[in-house]
């Protein structure tokens, strides 16, 4: 029996369609590819998520809500600092520079563990110095930093006070980084360098919704 020739032209079209179906899945499949492992720490489900109770640089309250939809990252320190938490910072800065307009929704946290000396004005002043844009600075009450240092196993101590009355405070210098929902996912170290933060954090950006 002889085919029907618009039985043949519906087949070859059915076919057309197929195949063009067929590459546009495969064409999806092979543009999602999966992320590269992070070059940072990767504390996933071993920190809790971002919480806290402060008082900003401007002296307003600052809660979570204030970095939800945003990567976060959080850096405990303090303003007479010699060495680290500038140099820090200074890392972060660049970072967030780099990252061009995912750096849109990206904020740096500065936790002082020097409430006595650290007022919220002397923190603006501080932080703004480094990234006016994307730093925040922030503090509270002894207890109230306290607390937070222990929920994100960050230890710090105040030396004893020199003779001039200034002392300094040893502390932790990790950087712990919280996705847009909140969730710890990543620490570095003052010995990553800058491409491994500026790596990391687009990941970050991009899995975001």
């Amino acid at each position: 029996m002889t085919a029907h020739p618009s039985m043949s032209i519906r087949k070859l079209r059915y076919c057309c369609v197929l195949l063009l179906g067929m590459a546009m899945i495969f064409g999806i499949v092979a543009c999602r590819r999966e992320p590269e492992p992070p070059k940072l720490v990767d504390v996933s489900g071993h920190l809790p998520d971002l919480a806290l109770d402060l008082t900003t640089a401007g002296g307003k309250r600052l809660d979570q809500s204030a970095f939800k939809g945003d990567v976060t990252l959080v850096y405990f320190g303090y303003t007479h600092c010699p060495d680290v938490c500038p140099e820090t910072l200074g890392k972060l800065a660049e970072a967030t520079a780099r990252l061009g307009d995912a750096a849109k929704r990206v904020k740096v946290l500065f936790i002082s563990v020097d409430p006595k000396r650290d007022t919220p004005a002397l923190l603006g002043k501080y932080v703004n110095a480094f990234d006016a844009h994307h730093d925040v600075g922030a503090t509270g009450s002894d207890a109230d930093i306290m607390a937070l240092a222990q929920r994100y196993r960050v230890a710090y101590q105040l030396e004893a006070p020199r003779p001039d009355g200034g002392y300094e405070v040893i502390h932790s210098s990790a950087v712990y980084i919280f996705d847009a929902k909140g969730r710890a996912r990543l620490v570095g170290g003052e010995d990553d360098p800058v491409d491994a933060f500026v790596h990391d954090i687009r990941q970050l950006v991009d899995e975001s919704p």
